[in-house]
């Protein structure tokens, strides 16, 4: 005989609505009633009945994640947070790799979105633009300041204080000559441009003059292409003592490629990249990087899609901003 909702909250002395919210994860139940439920849950071995919870209320249990790269650290990594992070939900979360603002566009149009809940789009940058005027049919949550469809909430970070604060971390260290690789030219609303401008405002502010020679350009970001930008700074003939890769998968192949040219980081040049990924750690030498929140942001996620698929009213319009953090390693050591 199957265990039931009202045998666990029988056992812990609550009524079966407290042990929905236990298992739902809402924060309005005391941590003591919390444990007594969980406590009852291990003891009857419950197994909560999604299939049945999920026909009554006419819901998959199912949410989307889109994300334009598996093959880029970040993309892989946030995945997984908001795996574990749906996982807390009772959600199961289907992946998504765009690729391309075309392929984003199809899936937003796409009749698939009728079989899930919710979706949650870390939209491309190139031309997100496009993206302004689809029509939302599932609650949306995007990821980053692009504006898509009627989309209420954003969750990101602030990328050109990330930026900054990489770049003050370089000049803190004694560097004056600091080249960056990850700009685009053809980007002027996207991850490439806000993360420049921070690099520019804080050279600029520290009277540093931006030079052309040290600025390569690099798309998409994946390691290969950061060995190549590195390699074309060398061949230029650019003197520059730092690197600020815009993201920590261009940051290794940087290092890469100045190993194989016989320059030492950071006795060189020092180098730092963006979003700390897990191999950033477990570089050699150990990479320097500032951490984006990947975590909070996929958490952050999750909430607020649970919270507008809970509600029958359009959600208010709201950006949340989740912190940054400077992880000082080996590559940028005086």
């Amino acid at each position: 005989m199957s265990v039931r909702m009202e045998d666990v909250a029988r056992l812990a002395g609550v009524s079966t609505k407290t042990v929905s919210n236990v298992i739902n994860a809402r924060p309005y139940v005391s941590a003591e009633t919390r444990r007594k439920v969980e406590a009852a849950i291990a003891e009857l071995d419950y197994k909560l009945n999604l299939a049945a919870r999920n026909l009554r209320s006419g819901r998959s249990g199912v949410i989307g994640l889109a994300v334009p790269s598996l093959s880029v650290a970040y993309f892989a990594e946030l995945a997984e947070a908001t795996i574990a992070a749906a996982e807390e939900h009772g959600l199961v979360v289907q992946i998504e790799r765009t690729g391309s603002i075309t392929r984003e566009r199809a899936l937003l149009d796409s009749p698939r979105l009728q079989h899930i809940d919710g979706l949650i789009l870390n939209p491309m940058d190139h031309g997100a633009e496009e993206l302004e005027s689809v029509q939302l049919s599932v609650p949306t949550v995007v990821l980053g300041d692009h504006p898509v469809g009627g989309a209420a909430v954003h969750v990101s970070t602030d990328q050109r204080a990330a930026a900054a604060l990489a770049t003050e971390h370089l000049l803190l260290t004694g560097r004056r000559r600091i080249a960056v690789i990850g700009a685009r030219s053809t980007d002027s609303r996207g991850s490439a441009a806000l993360r420049f401008d921070g690099y520019r405002t804080v050279l600029e502010r520290a009277g540093i003059a931006v030079e052309r020679d040290l600025i390569a350009e690099a798309d998409p970001w994946i390691q290969v292409n950061g060995a190549n930008a590195m390699r074309q700074l060398l061949e230029r003939g650019a003197r520059f003592d730092a690197v600020f890769a815009f993201n920590d998968s261009l940051a290794l192949g940087a290092m890469r490629a100045l190993d194989d040219a016989g320059l030492h980081v950071p006795g060189d040049v020092a180098v730092i990249g963006i979003d700390n990924t897990a191999e950033a750690a477990y570089s050699i030498p150990s990479l320097s990087t500032v951490d984006l929140g990947r975590q909070r942001i996929a958490e952050t996620a999750v909430a607020a899609l649970t919270e507008q698929m809970a509600s029958s009213e359009n959600p208010a319009p709201r950006r949340v901003l989740v912190d940054f953090t400077l992880q000082a390693r080996e590559s940028t050591a005086r």
